[in-house]
């Protein structure tokens, strides 16, 4: 039984990786394209995963693409910057 544990993890961490990288967004993929990275996974089972996990993907509140808010806008005309030159 313990002949099959690494089989057993490295199968594990293959399918784990392979739905993380099939769920991700586009815009949080980093480096090649998202059909790129799934061949890589399927390929080269522990060191596809283990780059995905590590390098493939950015951090829960990173962004690869733009600010994650917008600015918030003025409240009342005294904050408006636009109002207050009008003056």
């Amino acid at each position: 039984m313990i002949r099959l544990l690494p089989w057993l993890l490295t199968i594990a961490l293959l399918v784990y990786a392979l739905v993380d990288c099939v769920q991700c967004d586009d815009s949080r993929i980093r480096y090649v394209p998202k059909v790129i990275w799934v061949l890589v996974i399927v390929f080269l089972p522990l060191v596809g995963s283990l780059t995905w996990l590590l390098a493939g993907r950015t951090g829960e509140g990173q962004r690869r693409r733009g600010p994650s808010h917008p600015p918030a806008p003025p409240r009342g005309p005294d904050d408006d910057p636009d109002f207050l030159r009008r003056l």
